[in-house]
């Protein structure tokens, strides 16, 4: 299949030449190395009322070229991206929400082009891109703080849980603060991404226990199993005291192989993106209850890739819930 090409000034001089010397389209063509259709376009298009002159087909051309290009995305579009941005969207996340939401079609290629020019000119989008750091793999490291008595294996979970088809699987880790002072618990259910996080000032087992406990009882979420990763922490176990929570919530509560983090991948990714809220190097106790509420109510609100951009919100109730706006 061909595909048409923009012609170059000296082209179009050619073209001027040799239609004076009374050669054909088919001729002009043929003589240009181009297909004949691009010289039937290039007269119809860009002729004046006194015939085909090539300084002012070339300058009507590229005038078309520039205003197709400005208007292909109106300024209302550019608004929303930089609107959702703003909320901390990635630019992959604006782009499949727009497409699915308002039959708008732009890449996150040309987001993140847009976010590089803005940043250029002294904006500040760029600032909302979630950071990306290089992760260190570990190999093998040796426990050697003991088990957690009568832990139950991802094994025995049912597999029912894998198929993500209901509402009520939970997986849970802890967020470190500096120094390993202070932590976040976060919550995520598996099949809708919703989040739930709270702030523990001292990260013993009886704490996380009661911050789990707090987070599922306060907001009436259905809890059918909780599964937890099988190295939390390097001086303590927070999740020693897992009896105690499945008791409480009445719902069976499992352990992650060791060093196997992609089995809890949505928590895993969901803590990625509160790391963008609560980077590395900030210390835990200067984070207050608003700013914690405040991540939970972006990250639930914010579409995502494997819900082919519906929220976690939309995905809980089922309804078409709008995108939440927050400061």
């Amino acid at each position: 299949m061909r595909h048409y090409k923009q012609l170059t000034q000296e082209q179009r001089y050619c073209i001027y030449t040799l239609q004076k010397a009374e050669l054909n389209q088919t001729e002009i063509a043929r003589a240009l190395g181009v297909h004949k259709s691009t010289i039937s376009r290039e007269l119809h298009r860009n002729r004046g009322q006194r015939g085909y002159r090539p300084q002012q087909a070339h300058r009507v051309a590229q005038d078309r070229q520039r205003n197709h290009v400005h208007h292909r995305i109106t300024s209302d579009i550019w608004d929303m991206v930089e609107l959702f941005i703003e909320q901390d969207w990635s630019p992959e996340e604006v782009s499949g929400w727009l497409y699915t939401t308002q039959q708008a079609s732009i890449s996150h290629e040309w987001i993140y082009q847009y976010i590089l020019k803005d940043k250029q000119h002294g904006g500040t989008l760029y600032t909302h891109l979630r950071c990306k750091t290089r992760y260190r793999k570990r190999y093998g490291a040796k426990d050697r703080r003991g088990q957690i008595k009568n832990r139950v294996s991802i094994d025995e979970r049912p597999a029912i849980v894998d198929k993500r088809k209901r509402i009520g699987d939970w997986e849970v880790d802890t967020i470190i603060g500096t120094k390993h002072k202070q932590a976040l618990v976060s919550l995520t259910e598996r099949k809708s991404g919703f989040t739930l996080i709270q702030k523990v000032t001292h990260r013993t087992k009886e704490a996380v226990a009661e911050a789990v406990q707090q987070l599922l009882k306060s907001t009436q979420m259905v809890v059918h199993t909780i599964t937890a990763d099988n190295l939390s922490g390097q001086d303590g176990k927070e999740f020693a005291d897992h009896e105690v929570i499945a008791g409480s919530l009445n719902c069976g509560f499992y352990f992650a192989h060791p060093y196997s983090s992609w089995e809890r991948g949505t928590n895993e990714n969901t803590n990625g993106l509160i790391r963008q809220y609560f980077p590395k190097g900030r210390g835990f106790n200067t984070i207050t209850d608003q700013e914690v509420h405040r991540a939970m109510v972006r990250l639930n609100h914010r579409p995502r890739k494997r819900l082919d951009f519906k929220t976690p919100i939309q995905v809980l109730f089922n309804k078409p819930i709008p995108v939440a706006l927050t400061t």
